[in-house]
């Protein structure tokens, strides 16, 4: 295959009546395909031509996944936003990307508010070069694709199935589409994505996960992220799976959800599962048939009993996922190294250095072993750098109009800006963000570590960790609760636990803590500007 429209009309040849769409709807990938099929003909007459980049803003649902097919089919280069975002951080993505077309999905608050300032920027306040800006592209309501209606202005746009579909004309290194970053030191850059991007991530997922077509993948976060897209969608199309998602994560219904559905394969990423171990406990579970999920750590895998969860790393720049490691539950994470470093450091405390670096790590942080098209190496300073024996395979750069960033060395190399470690038989493990690192005495703090032995608190409701500057060399641990209160003794009871370089200097209480929209995760930069409700110095 060389395009992601063979490989959805080969699954929906195949497979007609797998579902495909919502948990808890009767869709099916046919019907699904289907509607993207008549929608075609609609954006054609929209002027949505082969290449043409679209912007998508919506919430995940029947119709969302129905555009997306219909792009694909159409040969056009969805770039998907998340629709959360302000309307003026939204208005200004868009004149970055300079999309041909915009297609919105859902008619909640968020969405009008930011439809209409797209379609006249002067209402937000905006500069003479943003104002008119809606008037130089297509606005198009995809909200009613899953009947198969494409509307603009109220109006139905009706045109001609194409046959063949413009879609399977594309080559395996034009462009698939843009997943945007997290936007957390300025506006979301959009990252571009090959079809070969795509094909080989999908037969990387589920050769990895052992998909087939008596699975049922869930994915059950925004389709504006590669987890829900690129593994769930695409990896679970390519091994011919069932494939479901749901309009919002939710807690309280992810157990019910997943019962109902009767989904054998979970797709998920590191902040819920992390919510859903502090707000489920295994009888909410029970009963389910899930035997794989992705991204998951020990103590997930005993709760909710599934024998099997794979650890990973990987981004959006990084083609998606370019690490993967099969745990079995009950596996011993810190006794996979736990001998590597013995021989040279005695002192218990020194964490950092000894085999239980392992224990802290978790086993959610480590990459393990490379697919075979990505070459990978840390450098003496602790960075990870990859890249692939294929164009496509990693992201092409980062686009903006018509100009491409491609941040990428003379000799190919992607420098990630994640720390990280090779392991004693020669795999990787994740530390941390280089530009979100913490360095105490010397010594990277593990973040997530820390943040899970303060998790046990039962009196605070959410919590993360970043830094100050210290007064003498390197950074200060400050911990970010959000609580009626700080408790402090119980704070200390936890800090006394940890080795010296690991413990916070401050506690500050916060109405809430900054995190990403989509997937939950923390924006840590945004911590030292928030107001604090209340501050308590630990000293060391």
């Amino acid at each position: 295959m060389k395009n992601l429209a063979q490989l959805v009309l080969d699954r929906v040849e195949q497979r007609p009546e797998a579902r495909f769409g919502m948990a808890g709807t009767d869709f099916t990938l046919e019907q699904a395909v289907e509607r993207a099929a008549a929608a075609v003909g609609g954006l054609e007459a929209a002027g949505v031509s082969p290449g043409a980049r679209v912007a998508v803003i919506g919430s995940t649902s029947n119709s969302y996944l129905v555009g997306w097919l219909g792009l694909v089919l159409a040969g056009a280069e969805p770039a998907l936003i998340n629709p959360a975002y302000p309307t003026e951080l939204i208005t200004e993505m868009l004149i970055g990307l300079e999309p041909e077309a915009v297609l919105w999905f859902g008619s909640g608050p968020e969405i009008a508010a930011a439809r209409h300032a797209g379609l006249d920027s002067r209402r937000a306040g905006l500069d003479s070069r943003r104002a008119g800006l809606g008037s130089r592209r297509a606005h198009l309501d995809g909200s009613r694709l899953d009947q198969g209606r494409l509307l603009a202005d109220g109006r139905i746009i009706e045109g001609s199935i194409p046959d063949p579909f413009p879609g399977l004309g594309r080559g395996r290194l034009d462009v698939a589409g843009y997943m945007h970053t997290s936007g957390t030191t300025g506006v979301p850059k959009f990252c571009e994505q090959t079809h070969e991007y795509y094909l080989q991530l999908g037969r990387f997922i589920a050769d990895s996960l052992a998909l087939s077509a008596v699975d049922t993948v869930l994915a059950p976060l925004p389709m504006f992220h590669v987890n829900p897209l690129g593994y769930g969608v695409v990896g679970g199309l390519t091994g011919r799976s069932d494939v479901l998602g749901v309009e919002k994560f939710s807690a309280r219904k992810f157990w019910p959800t997943v019962k109902a559905c009767g989904a054998t394969v979970l797709i998920l990423h590191a902040p819920p599962v992390e919510i859903l171990k502090r707000a489920t406990t295994g009888a909410d579970a029970a009963g389910h048939r899930v035997t794989r999920m992705f991204y998951a750590d020990s103590e997930f895998l005993d709760t909710f009993d599934i024998p099997l969860g794979f650890s990973a790393y990987g981004s959006t720049e990084a083609g998606g996922l370019c690490h993967i490691w099969a745990w079995r539950r009950g596996d011993d994470y810190g006794a996979h190294h736990r001998d590597e470093h013995d021989d040279e450091h005695d002192d218990e405390h020194d964490l950092s250095l000894s085999g239980e670096i392992s224990r802290l790590e978790g086993i959610s942080r480590y990459g393990g072993r490379s697919r075979h098209e990505v070459e990978w190496k840390v450098t003496s300073d602790g960075e990870i750098w990859v890249r692939a024996d294929r164009p496509g395979v990693l992201f092409n750069g980062y686009r903006r109009g018509s100009e491409l960033d491609a941040p990428f060395d003379p000799d190919g190399w992607f420098h990630t800006g994640d720390l990280g470690r090779v392991d004693a038989v020669g795999n990787l493990v994740f530390i941390e963000r280089k530009a979100e690192s913490i360095r105490v005495k010397g010594e990277l703090v593990p973040i997530g570590y820390v943040e899970q032995c303060f998790a046990s608190v039962e009196a605070l409701d959410d919590l993360a960790v970043w830094r100050r500057p210290s007064e003498l060399v390197d950074d200060e641990i400050v911990l970010y609760v959000v609580a009626d209160a700080i408790p402090l003794d119980r704070i200390r009871a936890v800090a006394a636990s940890l080795p010296v370089f690991m413990r916070p200097s401050a506690v500050v209480r916060v109405a809430s803590i900054p995190r990403d929209s989509g997937v939950g995760k923390v924006r840590r930069r945004l911590l030292e500007d928030i107001p604090n409700l209340e501050t308590a110095n630990l000293g060391q």
